[in-house]
């Protein structure tokens, strides 16, 4: 019998009794953080839609081409296959592009290979930087930055540069 598929109502179920037990109004407590999701949701997704447009605009344009063959000396000098230059400049802004990516680069050269597993590695050991950014700080109100963003794609860059080693150790 597989017990996983009881495992959200009874969470569910738990949370409404023990909220009762406390004597708390769970069903406008549900509505008041439904709505404050909404709120939150209207102040970030202008941050999103600018995102979302300025990966799909480089892709379609062929920029992200062109950066790769130009970064193509400094990837093979970092030991990161240049094949996986897409991967580096989408990562950090889109999830879902990254992983369309990735598969794109295993269809390619296959999930076994080097390109495939430093691909592999890379989307597990990275961050949607921009993206967390835009959802995290959009949330909390906060319009400086400061020190985040360089700080962020430098622990990104060794992200991908130590996936590149990791994958050249074990395999």
């Amino acid at each position: 019998m597989d017990y996983s598929a009881y495992l959200v109502p009874l969470l569910l179920a738990f949370t409404a009794l023990f909220g009762l037990g406390k004597r708390v109004d769970v069903y406008s407590a549900l509505t008041r953080g439904a709505e404050e999701g909404l709120t939150i949701l209207l102040r970030i997704l202008p941050a999103l839609v600018g995102l979302m447009t300025a990966v799909y605009m480089l892709r379609a344009s062929g920029a992200m081409e062109l950066l790769g063959g130009l970064l193509e000396p400094l990837l093979i000098r970092l030991g990161i296959p240049p094949e996986t230059a897409a991967l580096l400049f989408i990562r950090p802004v889109s999830g879902s592009g990254a992983l369309a990516i990735g598969s794109e680069l295993m269809a390619a050269h296959g999930p076994d290979s080097y390109v495939g597993r430093v691909a592999a590695v890379m989307l597990g050991s990275t961050e949607t930087t921009f993206y967390t950014i835009a959802v995290y700080f959009g949330s909390a109100g906060v319009h400086k930055t400061r020190y985040a963003i360089p700080a962020a794609l430098a622990a990104d860059l060794a992200g991908f540069a130590a996936a590149a080693f990791a994958v050249r150790l074990l395999f």
